[in-house]
């Protein structure tokens, strides 16, 4: 199903509602989305640097696998 498609099933699934309590939450729902979009996260200065050490660390191959990190999880519970 094409986005217009779903679209228009949408609105015409919405045009038949007549629970005003299900349209609010419906329409907070649609604001939610609309926020984020129109608002995206801004990372402050010290959690920009963060990120660019994290990156750094990946590039240099100096990260845990999953594994690995559950295995020293285990190890931190077991002190």
């Amino acid at each position: 199903m094409s986005t217009a498609e779903l679209r228009q099933k949408l609105i015409d699934k919405i045009s038949s509602i007549e629970n005003d309590e299900l349209l609010r939450e419906a329409s907070r729902l649609i604001d939610i989305e609309i926020i984020d979009i129109e608002n995206p996260y801004v990372l402050s200065e010290e959690m920009e640097k963060a990120v660019s050490i994290a990156r750094e660390q990946i590039s240099n191959g100096d990260y845990l696998s999953h594994s690995e990190a559950n295995i020293e999880i285990e190890e931190w519970f077991d002190k």
